[in-house]
Protein backbone atom coordinates (compact mmCIF):
# COMPACT_ATOMS: atom_id res chain seq x y z
CA UNK A 1 0.00 0.00 0.00
CA UNK A 2 1.40 3.36 -0.81
CA UNK A 3 2.83 5.06 2.42
CA UNK A 4 1.29 8.52 1.68
CA UNK A 5 -2.48 6.66 1.41
CA UNK A 6 -2.17 6.63 5.14
CA UNK A 7 -1.98 10.33 5.35
CA UNK A 8 -4.22 13.11 5.48
CA UNK A 9 -2.25 15.59 6.00
CA UNK A 10 1.84 16.05 4.87
CA UNK A 11 3.67 19.04 5.47
CA UNK A 12 7.48 18.46 3.91
CA UNK A 13 10.35 21.19 4.50
CA UNK A 14 7.47 24.14 5.21
CA UNK A 15 8.97 27.40 5.48
CA UNK A 16 7.14 31.08 5.70
CA UNK A 17 8.66 34.17 6.19
CA UNK A 18 7.25 37.62 7.09
CA UNK A 19 9.69 39.71 5.32
CA UNK A 20 13.20 39.20 6.87
CA UNK A 21 11.36 37.21 9.93
CA UNK A 22 11.39 33.29 9.17
CA UNK A 23 8.17 32.18 10.96
CA UNK A 24 8.33 28.95 10.18
CA UNK A 25 11.35 26.82 9.06
CA UNK A 26 11.82 23.74 7.30
CA UNK A 27 9.23 22.38 9.22
CA UNK A 28 7.79 18.14 8.48
CA UNK A 29 4.97 16.39 10.30
CA UNK A 30 2.36 13.68 8.75
CA UNK A 31 -1.08 13.45 10.31
CA UNK A 32 -2.95 9.90 9.63
CA UNK A 33 -6.46 9.33 8.80
CA UNK A 34 -8.46 9.08 11.74
CA UNK A 35 -5.50 10.89 13.87
CA UNK A 36 -5.93 13.90 16.49
CA UNK A 37 -2.28 15.21 15.97
CA UNK A 38 -1.71 18.20 18.44
CA UNK A 39 0.56 21.20 17.49
CA UNK A 40 2.36 22.57 20.67
CA UNK A 41 4.44 25.70 21.60
CA UNK A 42 5.20 28.85 23.13
CA UNK A 43 3.66 32.52 21.88
CA UNK A 44 5.18 32.99 18.69
CA UNK A 45 6.65 29.73 17.94
CA UNK A 46 4.88 29.02 14.56
CA UNK A 47 1.69 27.52 15.17
CA UNK A 48 -0.71 29.52 13.83
CA UNK A 49 1.33 30.52 10.95
CA UNK A 50 1.86 26.79 9.83
CA UNK A 51 -2.08 26.17 10.25
CA UNK A 52 -2.42 29.36 7.77
CA UNK A 53 -0.30 27.69 5.15
CA UNK A 54 -2.38 24.26 5.56
CA UNK A 55 -5.37 26.35 4.98
CA UNK A 56 -3.69 28.60 2.05
CA UNK A 57 -4.11 31.96 3.54
CA UNK A 58 -0.01 32.12 3.50
CA UNK A 59 1.97 31.38 0.72
CA UNK A 60 4.98 29.71 1.57
CA UNK A 61 8.30 30.07 0.86
CA UNK A 62 9.32 26.44 0.97
CA UNK A 63 8.14 23.05 1.09
CA UNK A 64 5.35 20.72 0.21
CA UNK A 65 1.61 20.38 1.88
CA UNK A 66 -0.85 17.65 0.94
CA UNK A 67 -4.06 17.13 2.09
CA UNK A 68 -6.19 14.35 1.68
CA UNK A 69 -3.87 13.44 -1.52
CA UNK A 70 -4.39 16.66 -3.39
CA UNK A 71 -1.29 19.90 -3.24
CA UNK A 72 -2.17 23.01 -2.00
CA UNK A 73 -0.89 24.53 -4.92
CA UNK A 74 -1.89 22.65 -7.53
CA UNK A 75 -4.60 21.16 -6.89
CA UNK A 76 -5.76 24.26 -4.20
CA UNK A 77 -9.63 24.18 -4.51
CA UNK A 78 -9.71 20.37 -3.89
CA UNK A 79 -7.30 20.45 -1.18
CA UNK A 80 -9.54 22.81 0.67
CA UNK A 81 -12.90 21.00 0.03
CA UNK A 82 -10.96 18.41 2.40
CA UNK A 83 -10.81 21.19 4.98
CA UNK A 84 -12.84 22.12 7.65
CA UNK A 85 -11.50 25.16 9.90
CA UNK A 86 -12.48 26.72 12.96
CA UNK A 87 -10.16 29.38 14.21
CA UNK A 88 -9.23 31.13 17.92
CA UNK A 89 -11.30 33.94 17.08
CA UNK A 90 -13.72 32.54 14.77
CA UNK A 91 -16.77 34.95 14.68
CA UNK A 92 -19.83 34.93 12.65
CA UNK A 93 -22.78 37.44 12.43
CA UNK A 94 -23.50 38.46 15.80
CA UNK A 95 -26.83 39.64 14.75
CA UNK A 96 -28.07 36.23 13.17
CA UNK A 97 -30.01 33.45 14.90
CA UNK A 98 -28.38 30.60 14.45
CA UNK A 99 -30.25 28.49 12.54
CA UNK A 100 -29.84 31.32 10.30
CA UNK A 101 -25.59 31.33 10.77
CA UNK A 102 -26.16 27.32 9.91
CA UNK A 103 -28.50 27.74 7.03
CA UNK A 104 -24.86 30.75 5.74
CA UNK A 105 -22.65 27.90 6.13
CA UNK A 106 -24.52 24.96 4.91
CA UNK A 107 -25.42 27.25 1.89
CA UNK A 108 -21.77 28.13 1.21
CA UNK A 109 -20.05 24.78 1.78
CA UNK A 110 -22.97 23.20 -1.25
CA UNK A 111 -24.99 21.20 1.82
CA UNK A 112 -28.10 20.10 1.66
CA UNK A 113 -29.94 20.72 4.85
CA UNK A 114 -33.48 22.16 5.28
CA UNK A 115 -34.70 23.46 8.64
CA UNK A 116 -35.27 19.88 10.04
CA UNK A 117 -32.07 18.66 9.11
CA UNK A 118 -30.46 21.92 10.47
CA UNK A 119 -32.73 21.26 13.72
CA UNK A 120 -31.39 17.85 14.30
CA UNK A 121 -27.91 18.83 14.14
CA UNK A 122 -28.60 21.77 17.14
CA UNK A 123 -30.21 18.73 18.97
CA UNK A 124 -26.81 16.52 18.51
CA UNK A 125 -25.03 19.89 20.49
CA UNK A 126 -27.80 20.84 23.01
CA UNK A 127 -28.60 24.02 21.01
CA UNK A 128 -31.96 23.28 19.69
CA UNK A 129 -33.74 25.76 22.06
CA UNK A 130 -31.27 28.35 21.11
CA UNK A 131 -32.32 27.79 17.25
CA UNK A 132 -33.85 31.51 17.49
CA UNK A 133 -31.54 33.27 19.40
CA UNK A 134 -29.10 35.39 18.10
CA UNK A 135 -25.76 34.29 17.85
CA UNK A 136 -24.04 36.72 20.38
CA UNK A 137 -26.18 36.12 22.73
CA UNK A 138 -24.76 32.55 23.25
CA UNK A 139 -22.32 31.84 25.73
CA UNK A 140 -18.44 31.31 24.85
CA UNK A 141 -19.03 27.59 25.25
CA UNK A 142 -21.97 27.20 22.90
CA UNK A 143 -20.22 29.30 19.94
CA UNK A 144 -17.40 26.92 20.13
CA UNK A 145 -20.23 24.33 19.46
CA UNK A 146 -21.39 26.31 16.78
CA UNK A 147 -18.28 26.94 15.11
CA UNK A 148 -17.15 23.45 15.08
CA UNK A 149 -20.83 22.35 14.04
CA UNK A 150 -20.52 24.70 10.99
CA UNK A 151 -16.22 23.74 10.26
CA UNK A 152 -17.49 20.29 10.13
CA UNK A 153 -20.62 20.43 8.49
CA UNK A 154 -19.24 19.59 4.91
CA UNK A 155 -17.86 16.07 6.04
CA UNK A 156 -14.03 17.37 5.59
CA UNK A 157 -11.27 14.89 6.06
CA UNK A 158 -9.23 17.70 8.01
CA UNK A 159 -10.25 19.45 10.82
CA UNK A 160 -7.82 22.43 11.79
CA UNK A 161 -8.71 23.75 14.84
CA UNK A 162 -6.30 26.67 16.55
CA UNK A 163 -6.92 26.53 20.55
CA UNK A 164 -10.34 25.68 19.87
CA UNK A 165 -11.18 25.19 24.03
CA UNK A 166 -9.34 28.71 24.74
CA UNK A 167 -11.46 30.29 27.43
CA UNK A 168 -13.89 27.70 28.13
CA UNK A 169 -14.93 26.06 31.41
CA UNK A 170 -14.43 22.69 32.36
CA UNK A 171 -17.74 21.16 31.46
CA UNK A 172 -17.85 22.69 27.66
CA UNK A 173 -14.09 21.86 27.47
CA UNK A 174 -14.76 18.03 27.99
CA UNK A 175 -17.87 18.23 26.02
CA UNK A 176 -15.79 20.11 22.93
CA UNK A 177 -13.69 17.04 23.39
CA UNK A 178 -16.53 14.61 22.67
CA UNK A 179 -17.14 16.21 19.56
CA UNK A 180 -13.54 16.48 18.62
CA UNK A 181 -12.89 12.61 19.51
CA UNK A 182 -16.66 11.82 17.69
CA UNK A 183 -14.37 13.29 14.46
CA UNK A 184 -11.70 10.84 14.87
CA UNK A 185 -14.39 8.01 15.32
CA UNK A 186 -14.97 9.10 11.87
CA UNK A 187 -12.08 8.15 10.22
CA UNK A 188 -10.94 11.97 9.60
CA UNK A 189 -8.16 13.67 11.30
CA UNK A 190 -7.83 16.48 13.26
CA UNK A 191 -4.86 19.01 13.88
CA UNK A 192 -5.13 21.19 16.90
CA UNK A 193 -2.77 24.05 18.34
CA UNK A 194 -3.04 23.98 22.02
CA UNK A 195 -1.53 25.56 25.54
CA UNK A 196 -3.20 22.69 26.99
CA UNK A 197 -0.78 20.09 28.36
CA UNK A 198 -3.87 18.78 29.80
CA UNK A 199 -5.99 18.63 26.76
CA UNK A 200 -2.58 17.46 24.66
CA UNK A 201 -2.44 14.35 26.96
CA UNK A 202 -6.29 13.94 27.15
CA UNK A 203 -6.81 14.12 23.57
CA UNK A 204 -4.31 13.71 21.03
CA UNK A 205 -3.27 10.91 19.52
CA UNK A 206 0.94 12.42 18.98
CA UNK A 207 2.00 15.59 19.45
CA UNK A 208 4.83 18.25 17.78
CA UNK A 209 6.41 20.66 19.78
CA UNK A 210 7.38 23.51 17.79
CA UNK A 211 9.61 26.75 18.39
CA UNK A 212 10.97 29.29 16.87
CA UNK A 213 9.05 28.42 13.91
CA UNK A 214 11.17 24.71 13.91
CA UNK A 215 9.85 21.24 14.99
CA UNK A 216 12.14 19.81 17.85
CA UNK A 217 10.23 16.50 18.87
CA UNK A 218 7.60 14.61 17.61
CA UNK A 219 6.01 11.41 19.17
CA UNK A 220 2.62 10.64 21.19
CA UNK A 221 1.94 12.51 24.83
CA UNK A 222 3.62 9.19 27.01
CA UNK A 223 6.22 8.69 24.63
CA UNK A 224 7.20 12.81 24.83
CA UNK A 225 7.37 11.81 28.33
CA UNK A 226 9.21 8.57 28.64
CA UNK A 227 11.70 9.63 25.73
CA UNK A 228 12.93 12.87 28.39
CA UNK A 229 11.71 11.63 31.63
CA UNK A 230 15.44 11.31 32.63
CA UNK A 231 17.06 14.16 31.29
CA UNK A 232 18.37 16.59 33.72
CA UNK A 233 16.78 19.52 32.62
CA UNK A 234 13.56 17.82 32.63
CA UNK A 235 14.05 16.26 35.98
CA UNK A 236 14.77 20.23 37.11
CA UNK A 237 11.93 21.88 35.99
CA UNK A 238 9.43 19.13 37.79
CA UNK A 239 7.65 20.28 40.41
CA UNK A 240 5.15 17.26 41.14
CA UNK A 241 7.97 14.88 41.99
CA UNK A 242 6.47 13.15 38.61
CA UNK A 243 7.33 14.41 34.81
CA UNK A 244 4.92 15.53 33.43
CA UNK A 245 4.29 16.64 29.40
CA UNK A 246 4.10 20.66 31.04
CA UNK A 247 7.98 19.48 32.34
CA UNK A 248 9.08 18.34 28.99
CA UNK A 249 7.86 21.15 26.91
CA UNK A 250 9.61 23.70 29.84
CA UNK A 251 12.62 22.09 29.27
CA UNK A 252 12.10 22.06 25.80
CA UNK A 253 11.26 25.77 24.83
CA UNK A 254 12.33 27.37 28.14
CA UNK A 255 11.00 29.38 31.01
CA UNK A 256 11.02 32.66 29.42
CA UNK A 257 7.25 33.99 29.54
CA UNK A 258 6.80 34.92 25.57
CA UNK A 259 4.89 37.87 24.15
Amino acid sequence: MDKQAAYTLTVDGLSVSYGNFNAVQNVSFNVRKGEIFGLLGPNGAGKTSTLSAIEGLLKPQAGTIIVNGNNTVSKQLHARASLGVQLQSTSFQAELFVIEVLQLYAGIYGVPAGKAELMNILKEINLEGSANKKFGELSGGQQQRVSLVIATIHNPRLVLLDEPTSGLDPQSRRQLWERIEAIRERGHAVLLTTHSMEEAESVCDRIAIIDHGKVIAVDTPQGMIDKYKDDPEVVAVSRRGRITLEDVFIALTGKAIRS
